[in-house]
């Protein structure tokens, strides 16, 4: 029977501490891996120091001694005469360093351990070799690394039986950073247990010993069984795959001992283990200790799920859960970026108070009422006289075009509203009060436009949008037209192919054309053509007047026919550049340069585009982007874009229209992959540096839909974004006031002028807009900062 160092008390075989005073009979600051934690070596077993006290190594490590010994190998207190500071040298067994497979299991060691730098992680230096000559038999490869004066946590645990709670959080709470900074390099620790954390001097808590430890793309089933068999997860024990979930059931067992000082399963062999793991659940941690705080046996318990799906995400959801502190703050303060779910799980847990949330709900519905109100005596849109519904219009326009001679019927047909900025120019340079120009019959700030085909119009664009030209005009299209009170304001007509013929033209029926406009054709002069019509004529002819339900403002007609049919009508006011041959001629001449500013834009456009792919590509690879919110993000965008489209698209016949589908799914998909690419480009950094900022958000993507704080930040947002509105449209009503002349409306917008679809169409259009803008305002905003 050994006696104890420090008392001389008896100790018996197979004891490592003094049951009287409580010192390690064997020093123990540092304890390498252990075969198996039901079986702690004898004292009889321990050999011979291989070193003593004073020997030199490689010419700069002198040793002070040994620090401890296990089935991977013995450890060294050293001093490196080179840098002038402590370290600690790890030597393989004797028996294992010709084990080609021990030996390059100890060089993985310091591969591995070299990719982690961490506070909570021990620094592993370097890795040297010593020939024959400086100790005893062959050759011996040993590493050397960071020297931590203290105690490993599990023979700190054995002495004082469990630490204190506020303590054993803190140090909980570092185990989980190191553990992290781990998995965040892809790398798993398989053999963490108490003997492999060690509480250094002032208290903290470092990871050690990553000898078994290897990259998780790396691992198979048959490298499963190694480790230390008491923390060992059922799939590890079981010889199957291991995952980060498996480091997390080992850190469920040592978070049990620190809070209990009790392990979970008290077993003495592997299969023992295995057996209680399948067939029973650990004894509930408040059971061993009175008063337990429910949060800390909730996150144990969640990490001893068999189920390795019903375990944490990672070990930063781990701290998170823990009680008090602030895991964010800790993260940062650690130079960690915080994963979504650690983002997810901070932040308060409460919403709004009820009289609070109350008042909000009732500021955005009366806000919402306001709003309506104010829009109708200050929109553009609103004040402007409609005198036939667009049902009406349409109906106007079919019979016009059937009065010129054209009464093929067609095969489709597709009208719009349009919005006249030329028009909006000219009110705003006439400086008149808006009410008296908006009430005036022929103002044209908002035309009616008209497209029959004689066959399908099979839009090319993703919107699936029919345009004045797409798809492109083909032989007998026509396109008119008209003002708000149905009066023929343009028409363009695709003749069929050119005719070679000797016989004179028959002469077209003008007046029809003027009976169209409303305008008296007697009260016009017949002037020389100016403009070419946009297709073929074989007659043009020109007449200048005044528009008398215009305020009798000058105007210049154009037409154009062919075989007696008209083909071309314009009506052109003095504002208009093609008032005059030498005035058109002039724009044409200086209408190149503004043309660069397309290509500037498209290279602008590809320059960031090409930065957040390189970003998102790099964020992917290194395993920092949100994937599951960016995916998340790109389905949503997916979904309301190609809703869009199939509520407020045109649609034709149905062989036609699968063809119309796959390009509005190619168009929703590569918005789809912008917003991908954007997200993962940028969430990483906000995450980074302003992870307080998207608590509710990373909760919104990660499902929890029914959260106070989502709740909350929704509700919230909600009251600003009416109260903005409501002010936007209070300054509109003030500015008319005042004389002012408003903004023009955004023009992408007419589709509710339609109908109700689309109006819902519009709505999932916002919805895309809703996560485009701030995702571009984002990246200006990183790219500036």
């Amino acid at each position: 029977m050994a006696k104890c160092p420090s008392c001389a008390a008896e100790v018996p075989q197979g004891k490592r501490f003094c049951a009287d005073c409580g010192n390690a009979v064997v020093s123990s600051h540092v304890s390498p891996t252990e075969t198996s934690a039901a079986s702690p070596p004898s004292l009889d077993s321990v050999e011979p120091n291989r070193f003593v006290p004073g020997t030199m190594l490689a010419g700069r490590y002198r040793i002070v001694g040994l620090l401890g010994r296990g089935g991977m190998g013995e450890v060294y207190r050293a001093d490196d005469l080179r840098l002038g500071q402590p370290v600690a040298l790890k030597f393989l067994p004797k028996e294992f360093e010709q084990d080609p497979s021990r030996l390059a299991r100890f060089m993985s060691e310091v591969r591995i351990a070299r990719q982690v730098t961490h506070p909570n992680v021990c620094r592993v230096h370097d890795v040297a070799q010593i020939d024959a000559a400086a100790g005893s038999g062959p050759a011996q490869h040993f590493l050397s690394m960071e020297y931590v004066d203290g105690e490993d946590l599990g023979s700190l645990l054995r002495r004082i039986g469990r630490l204190p709670r506020d303590k054993a959080v803190a140090v909980a709470r570092q185990i989980c950073a190191g553990l992290a900074a781990a998995h965040e390099q892809g790398i798993l620790h398989r053999d963490l247990k108490p003997a492999n954390v060690m509480i250094d001097g002032r208290g903290r808590a470092r990871l050690t010993d990553f000898g078994l430890a290897g990259l998780a793309a790396g691992f198979t089933a048959a490298d499963s069984h190694a480790g230390t068999p008491a923390y060992m997860a059922p799939e590890q024990l079981a010889g199957k795959t291991v995952s980060v979930k498996t480091d997390l059931y080992s850190l469920g067992l040592v978070l049990y001992e620190l809070f209990t000082g009790r392990r979970a399963f008290e077993a003495a062999t592997p299969a023992e283990i295995r057996r209680l793991q399948q067939e029973s659940t650990p004894t509930l941690p408040s059971s061993h200790v009175s008063g337990l705080d429910p949060t800390v046996e909730r996150v144990i318990l969640r990490c001893l799920e068999k189920d390795p799906t019903g375990r944490p995400a990672s070990a930063l959801a781990v701290a998170a859960a823990l009680p008090g502190g602030d895991p964010l703050a800790a993260a940062l303060a650690a130079g960690e970026t915080p994963s979504p779910e650690m983002v997810a799980a901070a932040g308060p847990e409460g919403g709004l108070r009820p009289g609070v949330a109350v008042a909000c709900l009732a500021t955005v519905l009366l806000g919402l009422v306001a709003v309506a109100f104010l829009a109708d005596r200050t929109s553009l849109y609103a004040r402007m006289r409609i005198d036939k519904p667009m049902a009406a219009l349409a109906d106007n326009a079919g019979a016009i075009v059937a009065q010129l001679g054209y009464d093929e019927p067609p095969a489709d047909s597709e009208s719009h509203f349009t919005f006249t900025f030329d028009e909006y120019l000219r009110l705003v340079r006439d400086s008149a009060p808006i009410g008296d120009m908006l009430a005036q019959p022929g103002q044209q700030l908002l035309r009616f436009s008209y497209r029959q085909s004689p066959s399908r119009l099979a839009p090319n664009g993703f919107g699936g949008s029919v345009g004045n030209d797409d798809p492109p005009r083909e032989a007998g299209d026509i396109h008119l037209t008209l003002d708000l009170q149905g009066h023929l304001s343009h028409l363009s007509v695709r003749p069929p192919g050119v005719e070679f013929t000797a016989d004179p033209a028959p002469t077209p029926d003008w007046s029809a054309l003027f009976d169209a406009a409303g305008l008296d054709m007697a009260r016009f002069e017949e002037v020389p053509p100016t403009v070419q019509p946009e297709g073929f004529a074989d007659v043009r002819r020109a007449w200048t007047g005044v528009l008398p339900d215009a305020g009798d403002v000058p105007v210049r007609i154009e037409a154009a026919a062919f075989r007696g049919r008209p083909v071309d009508f314009e009506k052109i006011r003095p504002s208009d550049t093609r008032w005059s041959q030498d005035t058109f001629a002039r724009s044409e001449a200086t209408a190149e340069p503004g043309s660069v500013a397309g290509p500037i834009i498209l290279t602008f456009f590809l320059a960031v585009l090409a930065a957040a792919v390189y970003l998102a590509l790099r964020n992917f690879r290194l395993g920092r982007g949100d994937r599951k919110g960016a995916v998340r993000m790109a389905a949503f965008v997916f979904c309301m874009r190609l809703a869009s489209w199939a509520i407020g698209g045109h649609h034709v016949a149905a062989s036609d229209d699968v063809f119309l589908f796959v390009i509005a799914a190619s168009g929703a998909l590569f918005l789809a992959a912008i917003t991908w690419v954007l997200y993962m480009a940028l969430e990483p950094y906000v995450r980074r540096l302003w992870p307080q900022s998207i608590v509710s958000w990373s909760r919104l993507l990660a499902g929890r839909l029914r959260d106070p704080l989502v709740g909350r930040d929704l509700l919230i947002g909600m009251t600003l974004g009416v109260a903005i509105q409501l002010v936007w449209n209070a300054s509109q009503a003030f500015a008319e006031h005042r004389g002012w002349f408003p903004p023009p409306p955004n023009t992408g917008f007419l589709g509710p002028l339609r109908g109700g679809r689309y109006v819902v169409g519009e709505l999932f259009t916002i919805h895309v807009a809703g996560v485009a803008i701030p995702l571009g305002l984002l990246l200006l905003y990183c790219s500036y900062a």
